[in-house]
């Protein structure tokens, strides 16, 4: 059932949410969050100062420490979590148009991928809240040795505006189902369905204090959130340099830290694969999400024997991928997420050209509507060299470099020839070969004869400068818990 534009901004909080309430910002401050497809404000949202972080952390803090989120049993923690699942599908339609507003990516994705998933998400993780357990070690002495598994404490999760609410879910599920509480900063870009999610998470019962959502901007919220002492752990998503700074900022109060950054992810179509199913992977590799995803695949390599008719088929498929109005059910291609981010792809589409590669489509502003909007053609650059700029540096947006191979160690050499290591895939009719290939590329994820395939039980996350840590699956849990290991003398 369509939901009105204007019921769900008016139902959709503004303020941050912090012990279990919405309230203002401390000193009163707002800032706007602009429609990418319209150029216009679609809400004024509450801007955190320091003061606000310290009221999140004690809230957290309490409700960590005495709170009932800490005497509840396992079992009733997964409930809720799995409430809020069962909420977010109720709500689907309302929460997918939220993500759509803010971010510009078309309702088809926040319909049927983004939102649906988080859903998942959450109710994967729910699953999981009561049977992570200690065990009982045989040691030598006469003694009784066993493990517990605790949580940390109170977690800041910190995510980017490509996938607001999924990239949320990624961190606040886990944190919540081992018994963490949490603080999650939005990206000033994309702050609504954060909010929203906050306002399901109370419908659903769970406690104040336990999840709180702090907006605003990243060097004033992010930073007070890092260099907080009452912060156990800091789970973030964004950029390896700002990952970068994240680290040093910490360091005086040695937090755990799990990152997840960027990618320059090679798309590898060796001579016998399928070119026609790989010519839909690679095209969706790069172009779903309007690009702005961490593991796309922005480096499309391409056996010499084939390399020609190979890049005319992505081409074609590319020209066919028009930017249009994110709220069509039928557009595939959204606008780019702000004008800050529109520039700087458009930036790279100029460096390429420079450079001395062929841009075989797009790469320019489009018309959509009455004029308006961050709306970029799909482009797709031949004729690259591995060390030109647009091959080595991330873009997060739809631009595709294409890379011609000679042999499968040339391939592997060249795709491997990255400070990233996020994700990787390999297109073959040899099966015994895909795996061999997959095995040697330096990623942390591979797909072979597929591309962008995601569920909540595959581990994700990156080699290199694509960060440490995993999120999703149970290796998620690792980083929400610690093990502590207690001796019983039986002498």
């Amino acid at each position: 059932m369509a939901v009105d534009v204007g019921d769900a901004l008016a139902a959709t909080p503004s303020k941050l949410f912090i012990g279990g309430e919405f309230r203002a910002a401390a000193g009163g401050e707002t800032f706007a969050t602009i429609n990418p497809a319209t150029e216009e404000a679609i809400a004024e949202v509450a801007s955190a100062s320091p003061a606000d972080v310290d009221a999140a952390v004690a809230a957290a803090r309490q409700a960590y420490e005495s709170g009932p989120w800490a005497e509840m049993p396992a079992r009733e923690r997964g409930r809720i979590i799995w409430r809020i699942g069962e909420l977010l599908r109720e709500r689907v339609e309302e929460v997918a148009l939220l993500e759509t507003l803010d971010n510009g990516k078309p309702i088809f994705e926040s319909r049927y991928v983004d939102v649906p998933m988080v859903a998942e998400v959450f109710q994967y993780y729910a699953g999981w809240a009561d049977k992570i357990h200690g065990e009982v070690i045989p040691v030598s002495a006469k003694a009784l040795d066993y493990t517990l598994r605790e949580p940390l404490g109170v977690v800041a999760a910190i995510v980017p505006w490509n996938f607001p609410l999924l990239l949320a879910s990624w961190k606040v599920a886990p944190a919540l189902a081992m018994g963490n509480t949490v603080i999650l900063k939005p990206a000033s870009n994309t702050p609504l369905t954060a909010l929203k999610l906050a306002q399901l998470a109370q419908e659903a019962g769970l406690p104040p204090g336990v999840l709180n959502v702090v907006t605003g901007r990243g060097s004033v919220v992010g930073n007070a959130l890092v260099e907080h002492p009452g912060i156990d752990k800091i789970a973030f998503t964004g950029e390896t340099g700002t990952g970068q700074q994240i680290l040093r900022a910490s360091a005086a109060t040695l937090k755990k830290i799990t990152l997840e950054l960027g990618g320059k992810s090679p798309n590898i179509v060796l001579a016998d694969a399928d070119l026609d199913a790989a010519a839909k992977g690679a095209t969706m590799g790069i172009f779903y999400g309007k690009g702005e995803v961490c593991a796309a695949g922005s480096r499309l390599f391409v056996e010499k024997s084939v390399a020609g008719d190979f890049i005319d088929r992505v081409v074609d498929r590319a020209e066919k991928m028009v930017p249009g109005d994110p709220l069509d059910p039928k557009t595939r291609m959204g606008a780019i997420v702000s004008a800050k981010q529109l520039e700087t792809v458009l930036g790279y589409v100029e460096a390429g050209k420079g450079e001395g590669a062929r841009l075989r489509t797009g790469g320019d502003r489009a018309a959509v509507g009455d004029g308006k909007g961050y709306f970029l053609r799909p482009a797709v650059f031949d004729q690259v060299d591995n060390r030109m700029k647009i091959a080595q540096e991330e873009i997060f947006g739809p631009v595709l470099a294409t890379i011609a191979f000679t042999d499968e160690e040339d391939a592997i050499a060249q795709a491997n020839d990255t400070p990233y290591g996020l994700a990787a895939a390999v297109w073959s009719r040899d099966i015994g070969r895909a795996h061999r290939v997959a095995r040697r590329l330096q990623a942390g994820t591979v797909w072979i004869n597929t591309y962008n395939r995601y569920d909540a039980a595959a581990p994700f996350g990156g080699y290199k400068a694509s960060g440490y840590g995993r999120e999703l699956g149970v290796h998620a849990l690792e980083h929400y818990t610690q093990v502590k290991n207690i001796w019983v003398d039986l002498g």
